[in-house]
C-alpha cells in the first residue's frame, strides 16, 4: 500500500508539472484520484473529507482571479504601474523599488497568481516603452515574479496555500492577519535587499519618464474605475467580517466577483461570460484530485513519519521548530510543488502532539515555507509555471539552470529572515 500510494503520487505530480500535449492539471489530478480510488488507496469518505477541506479555498481563488481579470480590463493595474513609474521621476533604482512594492500589494490583495499573470506583462510592456535592453529588463522581470510569491503571506486570500491551511486549522481572517503581517514585512524587506544586491549592476541609473503615457490614459472607463475602489473596499470589509460572522471567505470573494461582473456588463467594459468561462476552473478539480492523492500518503502512514520528524524539532524550542518546519516545507515545495506540500505538512503537523504557541508556529512556518520555497525551482508553484509561460509568450526565455541558480541565492536568505520574523513576532504575541 505504501509503495502504491507513493507511486500514484509521483506519477500524478509528473503529469501535473509536465502537462504533456497541454493536458490540463485538473485532468491529471482527477486521473490520479480515480486511480487511488480504484486501487483502494483512498475511500469515498476520504474524497468527501478532502472536498470539505478545499472547496472554500478553490472557489475563493477562482473568484479572486475573476476580480483581477476585470480590474485588468478596466486598466486598474496599468494605471498603478504608470503612476509608480512617473512617481520615480526617472530614478532607476527608485522605480525598481516601486515595482517590488507594487508587486507586494497586488500579491497581497489579488493572490500570487494574479500578480504573476497580470502584473508581469504590464511591467514588461513599460520596460519596453522605456527602451530597456534584455539585460536591464531582467531585474524588473525577476523582481515582479519573485515578490509575487514571497510577499503573498499577509492575508488568507493572498495565496491558495494560505486559504487551504487556514481552513484546515480553522484560522479566521483577522487571526491569520495578526500572525502573518509582521513576517510578511520581514519577507518584503529581505526580498528588496536580496533583489537589489543581486541585480544592482544591471539596474539602470536613470530613464526617461516622458517616454511613458500618462496614467489616466490607461483607464478604460472612468466610472467603472471609480466604482472599483468602492467594490474593493467592500471586499476588504467582507473579509474582515468572515471571522466575526463565521462564513467562508469564498462567499465574500464570489459575491464581489458577481458584483464586478454585473457592473462590468452594465458599463460594457467586459462581457461576463468570457470572463467566467476563462477563469481557472481546472484549479477546482486539481485541488480536490491532488489532495485525494495526498490523502493516500496519509493512509499509508507517510504523513505520520513526517509528523514525527517535525515533532522532534519541536523539542528543541520555538526557533528550531519554526526554522526546521519552514525549510522542510520549502524543500518539499521546490521538489513536488507547494500545493500538495501544504496538505502533506498540514496532515503531518496535525499528527504531532504540538499545542498552543508551538503548534501555531508550525502552522505558520509551513505556510511561509510553501509560499517562499517554490521560488527555488520553476516547478515549485503554479504561479511560477504560469509566470514562465507568460514570459515565453512574450519572447523571453529563462532556462531552468539560470532560474535555479538565481532562485537558491534569492530564496534561502529571504526564507531565513521571514522565519526569524515569525519567531520574534510569535514571542511578542505569546
Amino acid at each position: 500500500m505504501t509503495y502504491l500510494a507513493i507511486a500514484l503520487f509521483v506519477v500524478t505530480l509528473v503529469f501535473v508539472v509536465w502537462q504533456p500535449k497541454g493536458l490540463s492539471i485538473g485532468w491529471s489530478a482527477f486521473g490520479g484520484a480515480l486511480l487511488a480510488l480504484l486501487f483502494h488507496v483512498v475511500t469515498f469518505q476520504d474524497v468527501i473529507a478532502v472536498t470539505k477541506i478545499v472547496w472554500d479555498a478553490t472557489l475563493a481563488f477562482v473568484a479572486i482571479i475573476v476580480i483581477s481579470t476585470i480590474l485588468d480590463k478596466v486598466g486598474f493595474f496599468e494605471w498603478a504601474a504608470l503612476r509608480m513609474a512617473k512617481a520615480a521621476h526617472g530614478d532607476g533604482r527608485r522605480v525598481f523599488l516601486y515595482v517590488i512594492l507594487l508587486g507586494a500589494v497586488v500579491a497581497a490583495l489579488f493572490a500570487n497568481d494574479g500578480a504573476a499573470l497580470i502584473l508581469t506583462p504590464i511591467v514588461l510592456e513599460k520596460m519596453k516603452l522605456l527602451k530597456f535592453d534584455a539585460k536591464r529588463m531582467l531585474p524588473f522581470i525577476m523582481a515582479s515574479g519573485f515578490v509575487a510569491d514571497t510577499t503573498s503571506l499577509p492575508l488568507v486570500v493572498s495565496n491558495l496555500v494560505n486559504i487551504v491551511s487556514a481552513d484546515y486549522f480553522h484560522i479566521g481572517f483577522l487571526s491569520y492577519l495578526a500572525h502573518m503581517v509582521v513576517p510578511n514585512l520581514f519577507s518584503l524587506a529581505a526580498s528588496i535587499l536580496v533583489l537589489y544586491l543581486f541585480f544592482r549592476r544591471d539596474i539602470p541609473a536613470t530613464y526617461d519618464p516622458q517616454a511613458l503615457p500618462e496614467p489616466a490614459h490607461a483607464i478604460v472607463h472612468e466610472g467603472m474605475f471609480r466604482i472599483s475602489w468602492v467594490i474593493l473596499s467592500a471586499l476588504m470589509l467582507g473579509y474582515i467580517l468572515t471571522e466575526t460572522l463565521h462564513f467562508p471567505v469564498s462567499l465574500v470573494a464570489c459575491t464581489i466577483a458577481g458584483v464586478f461582473l454585473i457592473v462590468g456588463a452594465w458599463t460594457r467594459v467586459i462581457q461576463p461570460w468570457p470572463v467566467v468561462r476563462d477563469a481557472p476552473w481546472a484549479i477546482v478539480v486539481f485541488s480536490i484530485g491532488m489532495y485525494v492523492v495526498v490523502y493516500g500518503l496519509r493512509n499509508a502512514g507517510l504523513t505520520n513519519l513526517l509528523g514525527r520528524l517535525i515533532q522532534a524539532t519541536a523539542h528543541h524550542g520555538l526557533f528550531t521548530a519554526s526554522l526546521a518546519t519552514g525549510f522542510i516545507a520549502a524543500v518539499l515545495s521546490s521538489i513536488m510543488n507547494n500545493m500538495p506540500t501544504v496538505m502533506v505538512d498540514a496532515l503531518a503537523i496535525h499528527a504531532t502532539h504540538a499545542t498552543g504557541g508551538i503548534q501555531q508556529a508550525l502552522v505558520y512556518a509551513n505556510v511561509i515555507g510553501c509560499d517562499l520555497g517554490p521560488k527555488i525551482t520553476p516547478i515549485g508553484s503554479l504561479a511560477t509555471l504560469l509566470w514562465l509561460h507568460v514570459l515565453g509568450k512574450k519572447g523571453i526565455s529563462i532556462t531552468w539552470g539560470r532560474y535555479v541558480r538565481t532562485g537558491v541565492v534569492l530564496t534561502l536568505p529571504t526564507l531565513f529572515a521571514t522565519l526569524s520574523g515569525l519567531y520574534l513576532w510569535t514571542l511578542l504575541l505569546s
